[in-house]
C-alpha cells in the first residue's frame, strides 16, 4: 500500500474517532451500536493486508488524538473502517463480573485483529455487533 492510501486511512481513522466523540455527546452509546449494527459490508473485500493497514492506521490515529481513547472507541472505529473495505468485522464486548472489568475488541472470522486475544478467552461475552 502506498503512502497516499496510508494517509487517507489515517485521516479516515481520525474522522471516525471524532465522529464517535460527537455521537456519544449528542446521542449516547446506544445510538453508536445501532449505527454499527445497520452498517453494511462493502461488496469487494480487500483481504488481510487491508486488515493490518486499518489496524495500524487506527493505532496511529489514537496516538495523534488529543484525548485518551478507550477500547470501545478504538474498536468501533476499526470495525467501521474494516467494513468499508469489505472485511466482515465484529465488535465484541466482554466482561468479568468480579472484580468488574470490561473490554472491547474486533474479530474477523473468529480471530482477534484489534485488541488482545487473551481477553477473548478470559472474559464473558456481553455484546457482539
Amino acid at each position: 500500500m502506498n503512502r497516499a492510501k496510508h494517509a487517507w486511512l489515517l485521516f479516515g481513522a481520525l474522522y471516525e474517532l471524532i465522529r464517535y466523540e460527537v455521537s456519544i455527546r449528542l446521542r449516547g452509546s446506544g445510538r453508536i451500536l445501532t449505527q454499527l449494527r445497520l452498517q453494511t459490508v462493502a461488496a469487494k473485500p480487500d483481504g488481510r493486508e487491508a486488515e493490518q493497514a486499518v489496524c495500524d492506521a487506527v493505532l496511529l490515529a489514537t496516538c495523534l488524538y488529543w484525548k485518551p481513547v478507550l477500547c470501545l472507541q478504538r474498536a468501533v472505529c476499526t470495525v467501521r473502517l474494516l467494513r468499508r473495505r469489505g472485511v466482515v468485522a465484529r465488535l465484541v464486548i466482554g466482561y468479568r463480573p468480579s472484580p468488574f472489568f470490561s473490554h472491547a475488541w474486533v474479530e474477523v472470522d473468529g480471530r482477534v485483529v484489534y485488541g488482545s486475544p487473551a481477553y477473548q478467552k478470559r472474559l464473558r461475552l456481553l455484546h457482539v455487533v
